[in-house]
């Protein structure tokens, strides 16, 4: 039993039109899914993913429309790492990048930015696993970001938080306070960087949860071993494209397993991903009033 690397990371927004804009036009992301916060609906959550809609390139947010910004701290993920295929994809990445504007910081490990509300991003050249990549008129595919390498999180409890990592979760140490989560298909990896002075404040720009990946088969497996672990999982939670269970690790990560089924295309050919607003069954009937409340978002690939 192994989890198969990153499944998706999920983070927060204040501005959905902007955050649209950013991830599908300049990062050349695919809108893969366009619904709602299941727990609370009046908000979107925006998928954005490769062309096939994979696990392990799938970056979501949660809107809430102009919340302010807020701060990685202790218990948070402050930065994803990217997968790209050669320095010249750097350099590519690196002239885009200054061309809207977005500040960027490149030495020998990778390029680092952030996005409009300072979640911070870096692109690393790495072949580790194939590429998960989306299509974009102005990306030559060969630079295109291919998912996710791994992440870094700030954590105050270092030692515990590699322990279950390294115990009920299967990873390995990768050197510096680094450690790989790798099944059968992929790889993701997270580094525990020690907390800032500053206390974490909760709001854009800000991960709000990273999801590992499992199947279906063994997904309550993995409960079962998180609780012996230790930690208090949830039960697990249908979440209309996957299925889910939560907990926090010692250092106050929210952790998520998430398995790999129906996938995004259960309610639409692959082709036509992103192009409305697709609501679970149990929310279909309050589809009029949901849509009343959302900011209308241009779907940035309309259908032929």
């Amino acid at each position: 039993m192994k989890l198969d690397g990153i499944h998706h990371i999920s983070a927060i927004t204040g501005d959905a039109p902007a955050n649209l804009d950013f991830y599908t036009r300049v990062l050349g992301m695919r809108l893969a899914a366009k619904t709602v916060n299941q727990d609370d609906p009046r908000h979107y959550h925006l998928f954005y993913a490769d062309e096939n809609a994979s696990p392990g390139a799938d970056l979501t947010f949660f809107e809430y429309q102009g919340v302010p910004v807020g701060r990685a701290g202790s218990g948070m993920v402050h930065r994803i790492a990217w997968r790209v295929g050669s320095a010249d994809s750097l350099d590519f990445w690196q002239e885009r990048l200054g061309d809207e504007g977005v500040p960027t910081d490149r030495d020998a490990r990778g390029l680092r930015f952030a996005d409009r509300e300072g979640l911070g991003h870096e692109l690393v050249v790495d072949q580790a696993d194939p590429p998960l990549a989306a299509l974009h008129p102005e990306i030559p595919p060969e630079h295109a970001i291919g998912g996710f390498v791994g992440v870094r999180a700030y954590a105050r409890a270092a030692d515990r938080s590699a322990a279950l990592l390294e115990g009920a979760m299967g990873a390995l140490a990768r050197g510096e306070a680094t450690y790989e989560v790798r099944g059968e298909n992929r790889g993701g990896t997270i580094r525990l960087d020690p907390p800032p002075a500053e206390r974490a404040v909760r709001g854009a720009g800000t991960v709000h949860h990273i999801a590992w990946a499992t199947t279906v088969a063994e997904h309550p497996l993995w409960r079962a071993a998180i609780s012996a672990a230790g930690s208090r999982p949830t039960d697990v939670i249908d979440r209309y494209y996957f299925h889910s269970i939560y907990f926090r690790e010692p250092s106050g990560i929210l952790y998520e397993i998430a398995d790999d089924a129906p996938g995004f295309t259960r309610d639409m050919p692959l082709e036509e991903l992103g192009s409305r607003v697709i609501l679970p069954s149990w929310l279909e009937p309050r589809r009029d009033e949901i849509e009343a409340g959302l900011t209308p978002l241009p779907d940035p690939r309309p259908v032929a």
